[in-house]
C-alpha cells in the first residue's frame, strides 16, 4: 500500500503541542553559528556591493588542477595552468594543452632536495601531491624555513620570463611527493612557436617592472627627506578598473502549514510560529554553511592564496598560528571546526602550554595571544582528516571582512530575512515563502587568512617531560 507524500504538518503530530505540559519543538541541528555573530553586517540597499581597491601590478597565484587519469598516472587540467602568475589571463587553450602535454610525473622521497638554492632555475614544477618545505640560510649560517607548499601549488615559471633566472631557496620534500615537471627548453620550445604566448610574457615582464609598495599596489611619487625647494614629482592614485562586485545571494524554502492544524491545534502553542521558528534557524544554518563554502563567495573559496598557509609538521600546533596571525594587523578572530580546536589543544598540552580563555557575550572560548578561537562545525574535514583554520580582520572602517544583508525588506522577519503569504491552495493549504539575502566581502586580501591542510588525527609524539608552564 502506497500513500502521497504529505505536504503539511500531519494532525497526530500536531496534536503534540496541543496536550500535557511540554515544551517548544526542539531541533539538534542548531548552533552557535559564531560567524553570523561576529561579523559585522552591512545594508545593502541596492542589492550590490563594489569593493573598489588601489591598482595592483603584482600578480597572485593560485592553484593548478591535478587529475587522476589511473592509480599512478596524474595530469595536469591545462585551463587552470593561468593560476601561474606568467600565464594569468592567457587564453589560448591550444598553446596550454601543449604546454600541459609536456609535464612529466616524479615521485619524491621524504628528505629528498627537489632543487638547490642558487641553482638555474631550468625547470617547471607542480606539485601533484604532497607536502615540500622552502628552505634557505640565514645571515649567520643557520637554516631558515620558510614555508610549506603543497597540492597544485607551482615553482619555477621565472624561466619563462627570465633569462637568468635562479633559485632563491632550496625545496625539499617533508612528504613522500608526486611532482610534475615541463623542462626549459619544451617550454622556450612552445613559446618559439607562439607569437600569443611571446606577446602574453612580454606583458607580464613590462607588468613586473613598475614600482610598486610592499603590497603590491601601484607606486606613489612621494619625496621625503629633503631640504631646500626641490621639484616634487607629482602622482596620484589609481583604482583598479573593474572591482569586484557582491550580488546578495539567497536561501529559500516554502512553509507549508494545513489550515485544519492553524484552526484547531493553536492552543496554547501557536502552530505557525513554530514551524516557522525551526525553518527560519535552519536557513540560518545555511547561510552560515553558504559563507564559508560558497565556491563564488564563500571564505574558504574567496581567501587570496597568498593569505593561505599549511601546517609545518601536520598538526595545527602554536607556531602555525603564530605564522598565520602574523600575516596581518588586528586578527580580530579565528574559526575552526571544533576537532581542529580539540587538535590545537593537544599539540598545547605536549609543549606544557596553557592557551588563554577570552570572554565572549557571556561564553568562554579558548583563545591563542588573545585572539578569540571560535568553533564552526560549516568548516569541513576530508576524508584524510584534514581541515582549516580561519583567521579574520572585521569592519568596514579596519578594511576588513564584512557580512552583507538588506534591512527593510517587504514582509521582514529578521534582518534580511522575510516571510511573505503565499496564499491557500486547493488542499487547504497555507503556503510561506522564507528567504533569506546576504553575501560576504573581504575588503582587501590580507583581511582573512587560512591555516590548509591542518591534520587532526596526527599520531601523539611524547610529551615533554618537566611540569607544565604558563605561555
Amino acid at each position: 500500500m502506497t500513500t502521497e507524500p504529505r505536504l503539511s504538518l500531519d494532525t497526530q503530530a500536531a496534536r503534540n503541542l496541543a496536550t500535557t505540559t511540554k515544551t517548544r519543538p526542539q531541533m539538534r541541528a542548531i548552533t552557535s553559528r559564531w560567524l553570523l555573530r561576529r561579523l559585522p553586517w552591512v545594508d545593502v540597499a541596492g542589492g550590490t556591493y563594489r569593493v573598489n581597491r588601489r591598482l595592483t601590478h603584482a600578480v597572485g597565484r593560485g592553484r593548478v588542477g591535478i587529475t587522476h587519469t589511473g592509480a599512478d598516472d596524474v595530469r595536469i587540467v591545462p585551463e587552470t595552468l593561468t593560476e601561474i602568475p606568467v600565464l594569468r589571463g592567457f587564453a589560448d587553450t591550444g598553446v596550454l594543452d601543449t604546454i600541459a602535454a609536456t609535464f612529466r610525473q616524479r615521485d619524491v622521497r621524504p628528505g629528498e632536495v627537489v632543487v638547490e638554492a642558487g641553482a638555474p632555475v631550468s625547470e617547471l614544477y607542480v606539485i601533484a601531491h604532497g607536502r615540500l618545505d622552502r628552505l634557505s640560510t640565514g645571515p649567520y649560517g643557520s637554516a631558515q624555513h620558510r614555508g610549506v607548499i603543497g597540492d597544485g601549488d607551482q615553482f619555477g615559471d621565472e624561466l619563462l620570463s627570465q633569462d637568468d633566472a635562479r633559485w632563491p631557496y632550496t625545496i625539499r620534500a617533508a612528504t613522500a611527493s608526486t611532482i610534475l615537471v615541463s623542462r626549459k627548453t619544451d617550454l622556450r620550445r612552445i613559446s618559439g612557436r607562439s607569437a600569443a604566448l611571446r606577446e602574453h610574457v612580454g606583458r607580464f615582464a613590462e607588468l613586473a617592472s613598475r614600482p610598486v609598495n610592499r603590497r603590491g599596489e601601484a607606486a606613489l611619487d612621494i619625496a621625503a627627506g629633503h631640504t631646500g625647494e626641490p621639484v616634487l614629482g607629482g602622482t596620484f592614485v589609481d583604482y583598479e578598473l573593474r572591482p569586484r562586485e557582491y550580488e546578495l545571494s539567497v536561501s529559500q524554502t516554502v512553509l507549508r502549514v494545513h489550515t485544519r492544524v492553524a484552526d484547531l491545534y493553536n492552543g496554547p502553542m501557536n502552530q505557525f510560529q513554530e514551524q516557522l521558528r525551526l525553518t527560519v534557524q535552519e536557513v540560518r544554518e545555511r547561510q552560515e554553511w553558504e559563507l564559508l563554502n560558497n565556491r563564488d563567495f564563500g571564505l574558504l573559496h574567496a581567501t587570496d592564496y597568498g593569505q593561505r598557509i599549511r601546517p609545518r609538521s601536520g598538526p595545527p600546533t602554536p607556531d602555525d598560528l603564530d605564522d598565520l596571525i602574523s600575516m596581518r594587523r588586528g586578527t580580530r578572530l579565528l574559526l575552526a571546526h571544533p576537532r581542529a580546536i580539540a587538535a590545537f589543544l593537544r599539540e598545547c598540552n605536549r609543549r606544557g602550554l596553557v592557551p588563554d580563555s577570552a570572554d565572549v557575550d557571556g561564553h568562554a572560548v579558548p583563545a591563542w595571544r588573545g585572539i578569540p578561537i571560535f568553533p564552526c562545525d560549516k568548516i569541513p574535514v576530508s576524508e584524510r582528516g584534514t581541515s582549516s583554520i580561519v583567521a579574520m580582520r572585521t569592519g568596514e572602517d579596519d578594511q576588513g571582512v564584512v557580512g552583507l544583508h538588506q534591512v527593510g525588506l517587504p514582509e521582514e522577519h529578521e534582518p534580511g530575512l522575510n516571510v511573505r503569504f503565499m496564499g491557500v491552495d486547493s488542499q487547504a493549504i497555507m503556503s510561506y515563502l522564507v528567504s533569506a539575502y546576504y553575501s560576504v566581502a573581504v575588503l582587501v586580501p590580507d583581511a582573512c587568512g587560512i591555516l590548509e591542510d591542518a591534520d587532526l588525527a596526527a599520531a601523539a609524539r611524547p610529551q615533554p617531560s618537566g611540569p607544565p608552564h604558563a605561555r
